[in-house]
Formats: C-alpha cells, sequence, structure tokens
C-alpha cells in the first residue's frame, strides 16, 4: 500500500483560514447583540405605549372637528382631569374618546338648543361647531355622581355620551388617559386643545 502524502497547507492560508472563523465569530455576535437590543427596545416600547402612553386611533365622527376618523392620537394616564380636557375611556370593550364636561357632585343642564350649563353657569365651549341636544334620555338637571365624570363628545347631534344612559357617567376605573397629542395625520401634528 501507498502511503498518501498529507499536503500541509501554507502559513498564509492558516492565516487567511483564521481570519475567516473570527470574522465569522464576531460577525454572529455583533448580530445576536443587535437583535438582543432590538427586542429590549421594543419590549421597553410596548411596556411604555401600554402603561404610560397609549396610542390610539380615532373611530367615527363624535368628536369632530376636534378629532376626525383614523387620526391617531397619544395619551397620558392620568388621575386628575379637568374640565374641558379630552379622555379616552373603556365603554363595552371598545374606547371610547370624550370632552370631559362636569366633575363628581356636579349639576348639568342642557337647555333644548344644546347650550350647556354646569352649576348654572353656561359652559364656555369653543371647540364646538353646532350645538345640539343629541340622544338625552336623563333627567335634567343631573348631578353628576360621585367618583363620576361627565363628558361629552363634540359633535353633539351624533355623539353617544353621558347623556345617555346606556353609555353614562365614566368611572376612574374606565379611564384610559388623557388625549395630548395628535400624531397623525403629519399635517395636524401637535397638542389636542
Amino acid at each position: 500500500m501507498e502511503k498518501k502524502k498529507i499536503e500541509l497547507p501554507s502559513i498564509e492560508a492558516m492565516e487567511a483560514e483564521l481570519k475567516r472563523v473570527k470574522y465569522q465569530k464576531r460577525y454572529r455576535k455583533v448580530i445576536r447583540s443587535t437583535i438582543y437590543t432590538l427586542v429590549t427596545v421594543a419590549a421597553v416600547a410596548v411596556l411604555v405605549a401600554t402603561l404610560w402612553l397609549p396610542v390610539l386611533q380615532i373611530q367615527g365622527s363624535s368628536m369632530t372637528p376636534t378629532l376626525y376618523d383614523g387620526n391617531i392620537v397619544v395619551s397620558v394616564k392620568d388621575s386628575t382631569f379637568e374640565t374641558g380636557e379630552v379622555i379616552a375611556f373603556y365603554y363595552n370593550n371598545k374606547i371610547l374618546v370624550k370632552r370631559v364636561i362636569a366633575q363628581p357632585g356636579d349639576w348639568v343642564d342642557i337647555d333644548a338648543d344644546g347650550t350647556v350649563f354646569v352649576n348654572g353657569v353656561e359652559l364656555d365651549e369653543p371647540y364646538l361647531q353646532e350645538k345640539a341636544l343629541g340622544e338625552c334620555n336623563i333627567e335634567l338637571p343631573y348631578q353628576v355622581p360621585a367618583a363620576k365624570i361627565f363628558v361629552m363628545g363634540d359633535h353633539r347631534s351624533v355623539s353617544a355620551d353621558s347623556r345617555n344612559t346606556a353609555v353614562g357617567c365614566v368611572s376612574e376605573e374606565q379611564i384610559v388617559g388623557k388625549i395630548v397629542f395628535r400624531v397623525w395625520p403629519l399635517s395636524e401634528f401637535g397638542s389636542i386643545g
């Protein structure tokens, strides 16, 4: 039997192979590190969006002219809400967006043409294009129950809100947050008044 002659690779070939193996290890390490970083950033973003800054897409026309169907807004978790602020809240597995009209204990009255009075004082509502009584089936004047908020949409003729017993007043547990910023469409980017 003839012995096979084993050819050893040259020094240059061995150095090239060593470089290639080291490069592959570095490449895998960078890819792994990048993936871990992206997953961590995504997890933090989801956590922040869920707990502190929920992002919502508006559906329907109950808040026109302030918000339109398809607008994307950012809300902030908060526990205090001022009259006139726009809030999002859970209702029947949906999220509704309405404006705070009255606080716990306040008396709300709405006349036939849709003018709103809180504690006997006419509410200044520069955000409205039209006033309407809408679908109101509550007995007026109406006192807001303790730990609840009376809300109404800006498009009063079509909005289902606290004027109707089907929706009623909003409790703190239902509230998602205060709508503070519109991010879409970009042409209307800015804070919500």
